[in-house]
């Protein structure tokens, strides 16, 4: 028997109270101050203002936020209280923060602050790590419509387990343990993404070269094509030409396997296709990306199709070499200082790259295969082990969690 199974046992034998949300938690809906008044989002403004960016950019116990408005723009009760809960009511529903600092959050939180009365017997924390559950429960708890949103009269009545200060507590210190675990991995991938990067461009930098050459003269490199309106060519049957997009691919991708659209053989005659082994190259918004296509499909105009190129590299390799620092570096370089910047075929025809002997580029590329699998192989590299400590993570915090229910 662990320690927390001790402590209900011996505090409450016969089950954990739970309270309703409304009982517990005052609530409040949050609210965007008018954009026209200038004087709302002044550059002192210093009053956080939370949206979804927030959480997405930073985690979710926040402190400060990337927008301020004025206190000018605070309405009615003013200010949202320090060590509150906000949790998504509508829009991107399933995610809530802790807010560690006096605030204002947009429309699409509601706000929970644990009520005066109630603040000696529900801590702040360990409602925090129970918003998950409450997550789980207003992503199946939404109403209908086009515009996504939970009932709140039942979000009202959402029953919150209440057990003793002294069982709170031990939860909380269990769970932040656990989530520290899952931080340091974090940090510790990161430390060697930034090691791989390192090595792989020395590796590139210093491979014994016969020559150097324009990629242009060592590839066919074209740019894609869009039948207009796209919609009329969109395909329902299985019959359809896949229909590559940038959202079809995750940024740590290497291979693009299947796509979420199709286009007709005719909207497929007036685009471009591109076969397994050939590279797809983003040329515009997150330019310079390469991929490598593992089907026969299309593409449209925002990307650049590389070909031809068998003679001269191996295909890891002309990952590798398009991925390293001095070939991005190169495209940033060239894509411009304008406003909109992006890539064309000729810009990436004129860069020039190194051309080892394709022995040497099997060599390097054995050896950046073992480097890149420890950052990215979600079998046996660290993302692995990611997800292993999150499904553990999970585990423990439902086991955690679960309380039998007292009886009135």
């Amino acid at each position: 028997m662990n320690r927390i199974e001790r402590l209900i046992t011996e505090m409450c034998p016969d089950g954990v109270e739970f309270q309703p949300l409304s009982t517990v938690c005052d609530m409040r809906i949050g609210y965007t101050p008018s954009k026209t008044n200038k004087e709302f989002w002044t550059d002192d403004a210093d009053v956080p203002w939370f949206r979804m960016e927030d959480i997405r950019e930073n985690g979710h116990i926040l402190s400060d936020s990337l927008q301020k408005v004025d206190r000018s723009a605070l309405k009615g009760k003013g200010i949202f209280p320090a060590d509150s809960i906000i949790v998504a009511t509508s829009a991107t529903i399933g995610e809530h923060a802790l807010i560690t600092v006096p605030h204002l959050t947009n429309q699409r939180f509601t706000a929970l602050t644990v009520k005066n009365e109630w603040a000696g017997r529900l801590a702040v924390k360990f409602l925090y790590y129970y918003g998950d559950i409450l997550d789980a429960w207003c992503l199946s708890n939404t109403n209908p419509g086009s515009f996504a949103s939970v009932d709140m009269g039942a979000f009202r009545k959402f029953s919150v387990p209440v057990p003793p200060l002294e069982v709170q507590t031990a939860v909380v210190d269990m769970l932040d343990k656990a989530v520290e675990l899952e931080r340091e991995l974090e940090r510790e991938l990161e430390r060697r993404k930034i090691q791989y990067a390192h090595y792989r461009d020395r590796l590139l930098e210093h491979a014994p070269t016969t020559r150097l050459a324009r990629l242009g003269e060592l590839s066919t490199i074209t740019r894609g094509a869009s039948p207009r309106p796209i919609h009329k060519f969109l395909a329902q049957d299985t019959d359809g030409v896949p229909w590559i997009k940038i959202g079809d691919v995750p940024p740590a991708a290497k291979y693009i396997t299947e796509t979420a659209q199709k286009i007709t053989r005719e909207g497929a005659s007036m685009s471009r296709w591109v076969h397994p082994g050939d590279f797809v190259l983003s040329n515009s918004m997150s330019f310079g990306r390469p991929y490598i296509s593992d089907i026969d499909g299309c593409i449209h105009d925002g990307w650049l199709a590389i070909s031809g190129f068998e003679e001269h590299f191996n295909s890891s390799f002309l990952y590798y070499l398009l991925r390293s620092h001095a070939v991005q570096g190169e495209f940033e370089r060239r894509a411009g200082t304008s406003t909109v910047r992006n890539l064309n075929a000729d810009i990436v025809k004129a860069v020039e790259v190194p051309v080892p002997p394709l022995a040497e580029q099997h060599r390097i590329v054995a050896m950046l295969d073992k480097f890149d699998a420890l950052t990215t192989s979600l079998q046996d590299g660290l993302p692995a082990e990611q997800v292993a400590r999150r499904k553990q993570y999970e585990y423990y915090r439902d086991t955690l969690l679960t309380f039998k229910e007292k009886e009135i």
